[in-house]
């Protein structure tokens, strides 16, 4: 998961750089203002709609966007730290308009609805670590396989096609754990400045993605891989050994790049990362 003191350093660094201070970004995210993703070519007209889906430990308030005609492969998205948001409403739809039946989850539902980060990524993740530390690998799993069922309900959503999830910051391991818990299922994964992929534990999330069947895309940033040399060639070298495709990168952004409304958005390499998905889902869905 994120690294409080890393993630405020990098912040501070952002601001320091003139980009904007915490005080514009928190107002303008508080008035529910993110940066605006570029527009899809050729987009589909999509139906959006606020979902509650029932799992073993209560009821999680979602966000469905689909094509508004005809069936599209499912798409699994687990937002960072701060939460499904605005930001992450827009990130699902352009996915949606781009030809995916997309679900977005709150992952804090046990202990409150979203937005639980009032202010988006502007929000001092102080506040939000305790949410994130009452999640674990028993909540990724029984989490992934309600949700995953819920799609395969949905009308909208191509039985025939495999199934992709994709996951920032925090949502990297359970993305993982999610192909993990339902391998039949899923075909794809990536993750996104993704925490955690790799422990000394023998459930780490690495070790369970190399055991499925999908295909990866471990988007990696620069000062997470400067904390941490090893992982990318740890992630290399086990889905090696599984014989299995991932693309492993390093991008040169600061942890939490992706996201419209992170502090430290870098719209060139957001859209990078992008395109590499929309070629994953392509190709594995």
């Amino acid at each position: 998961m994120c690294d409080q003191d890393h993630f405020e350093n990098d912040a501070q660094e952002y601001e320091a750089r003139g980009l904007t201070t915490r005080k514009q970004f928190g107002a303008m995210l508080g008035a529910g203002v993110t940066m605006a993703l570029p527009q899809v070519a050729n987009a589909a007209a999509v139906t959006e709609t606020d979902v509650t889906i029932t799992t073993p430990d209560g009821t999680a308030d979602c966000y469905f966007v689909h094509p508004s005609s005809g069936t599209a492969p499912g798409v699994l998205v687990w937002p960072d730290i701060f939460g499904l948001r605005p930001g992450f409403r827009q990130m699902g739809k352009r996915l949606a308009e781009s030809g995916y039946s997309v679900l977005v989850v709150n992952p804090f539902y046990r202990a409150k609805k979203a937005p639980v980060a009032e202010a988006g990524g502007a929000t001092p993740i102080q506040e939000l670590m305790p949410l994130a530390r009452a999640l674990n690998e028993t909540t990724h799993m029984t989490d992934a396989k309600a949700f995953i069922a819920w799609l395969d309900a949905q009308k909208s959503v191509a039985k025939n096609k495999k199934i992709g999830t994709q996951g920032y910051c925090m949502g990297g391991p359970i993305a993982f754990r999610t192909a993990a818990t339902v391998p039949e299922r899923v075909g794809a994964v990536a993750s996104f400045h993704g925490g955690g992929l790799v422990t000394d534990a023998p459930n780490s999330p690495h070790l369970q993605a190399s055991k499925t069947k999908a295909q990866f895309l471990i988007a990696i940033a620069e000062n997470d891989d400067k904390r941490l040399p090893n992982d990318k060639t740890v992630l290399k070298d086990t889905f090696a050994a599984a014989n299995m495709q991932a693309e492993i990168e390093v991008y040169g952004a600061a942890h939490g790049w992706c996201p419209p409304d992170s502090r430290v958005y870098n719209e060139a390499l957001a859209e990078k990362a992008w395109s590499r998905l929309l070629a994953l889902y392509g190709k594995a869905l």
